[in-house]
């Protein structure tokens, strides 16, 4: 129950497809060599299964593999020596497990990727072995659970031991504005006094501000890049053109801010799909909306000198909704759509964005069931398993749904005949329903119905 397990740093295009599996191969190769296992190893295979096998080169899983073995971390992996340390691999045949013990090498023979099969716990499974010669020495299977968290097979059943005792628990809506209203503090003050369980509070406001730092960095590096988005679609980026557009652009159109809240999320998610660093919030898919929202609000609404404190509580009340959607329900697109990356980083941003401008606990849960309530049902359908279309786009208009939402609120009381805990469980049995085809597997929806234009 800690926010800081959604808001990560890594790198793009996805975090349950990218920096899991880049964490997971880091980790077997620890483990590995702690049991003493690198004298004897020969050969090492990775099998990808599921949503991971269906779109893992489109999402760089194998890539994300490759570095993970080499003993990489999505949040310091250097982004601009990537495509070096790739063709390194390739043209030498051969790979350094944690930079150590080589051992011969190659994609075709190594990294399998199976389109058809899945494991049985999550949709993104990874199994790797270890080998002397023919001879298996050790295997593990992990799954990448959404939002950049992994999981090993022989964790699953695990009791959770020697659990923080939080000062405000809670495990849904109704229990979290309980306890603002027993105690008189705000969502994002209980979050904070909760995450001084983990951290001091100086690291706190350290960390939230890192990840600001973070995401104002991945949006001036989007606005700033032109050219074409790598994969094979050949979609050029917008964010450079639209910049150049409207920063000499003075205009009397009271909608004009729509076109910034865009061009902001088009930045980020551009950003991502050029796999480079990027904040999961919660995912990498849904990256850019937090972001695009808070831009807005920091550069547009906001004195310097309130700056650090709106943003801390911006992030912390999203943070609040965002644990109960990691809790109750799914962040991964794989296992209930895009509702579960695009739709919970809507209502993250909605309550938000509904904190900024002064809104009661009541109308902040509102806001929050709002955004989610109008993208149920939403499907995960990236086209060639490319997070670019149309999942950038999406970004773009998922932010403008969380302030219209946040702004929905505001206008009523609070009162409302669906409760945010009732939306986040049919968010989760609508996306167990959906068929897989329709869940980051690009076998359904417009990645297999689409024309080029």
């Amino acid at each position: 129950m800690t926010i800081f397990n959604l808001f990560k740093i890594g790198i793009g295009p996805s975090s349950s497809h990218t920096v899991g599996p880049m964490i997971i191969a880091k980790n077997f190769c620890t483990l590995i060599k702690e049991k003493e296992y690198f004298p004897l190893i020969t050969r090492i295979k990775i099998e990808l299964y599921g949503s991971l096998g269906a779109t893992g080169v489109g999402h760089q899983s194998d890539i994300a593999v490759l570095l993970g073995l080499l003993g990489n971390h999505p949040k310091t992996v250097d982004t601009t020596k990537i495509e070096e340390i790739i063709e390194n691999i390739k043209n030498k045949s051969s790979i350094k497990l944690l930079n150590e013990k080589a051992i011969n090498f190659t994609m075709k023979e190594d990294l399998i990727l199976h389109k058809m099969h899945s494991l049985p716990f999550h949709q993104n499974g990874i199994k790797i072995s270890i080998y002397n010669l023919e001879n298996e020495l050790f295997s593990k299977i992990y799954y990448s659970v959404g939002g950049g968290e992994v999981i090993s097979e022989d964790e699953i059943t695990l009791e959770k031991k020697d659990e923080k005792f939080l000062p405000y628990n809670y495990s849904n809506a109704k229990e979290l504005l309980k306890q603002c209203k027993e105690n008189k503090i705000t969502i994002a003050q209980l979050i904070f006094e909760n995450e001084k369980i983990y951290k001091s509070e100086d690291e706190i406001k350290s960390s939230l501000l890192e990840i600001w730092n973070v995401m104002t960095e991945c949006v001036t590096n989007g606005l700033n890049s032109d050219g074409i988005l790598p994969g094979g679609l050949n979609v050029p980026k917008r964010a450079y053109r639209i910049h150049q557009k409207l920063k000499d652009k003075r205009t009397i159109d009271p909608l004009a801010f729509v076109d910034w809240i865009n061009l902001y999320a088009l930045a980020v998610n551009e950003e991502n799909a050029s796999g480079k660093r990027v904040v999961t919030a919660p995912t990498n898919g849904a990256a850019g909306i937090i972001p695009a929202v808070l831009h807005y609000v920091i550069n547009f609404l906001v004195n310097k000198e309130d700056k650090e404190k709106v943003i801390t509580d911006f992030l912390l009340t999203a943070g609040a909704i965002g644990l109960l959607y990691q809790r109750n329900a799914s962040i991964s697109g794989a296992d209930v759509g895009c509702q579960g990356e695009v739709g919970v980083a809507c209502s993250m941003a909605a309550a938000a964005m509904a904190e900024f401008l002064g809104a009661t606990i009541e109308q902040i849960e509102n806001a929050a069931e709002i955004a989610m309530e109008h993208n149920l049902g939403l499907t995960c359908d990236p086209i060639g398993g490319l997070v670019q279309i149309p999942c950038i786009e999406r970004n773009a208009m998922a932010a403008m749904k969380a302030v219209n939402a946040a702004r929905m609120a505001l206008n009523e009381d609070g009162t409302h005949y669906v409760s945010l805990d009732s939306v986040i469980k049919t968010m989760f049995t609508t996306g167990k329903d959906m068929q897989n085809k329709y869940k980051e597997t690009s076998k359904g929806g417009l990645a297999v119905h689409y024309v080029e234009c």
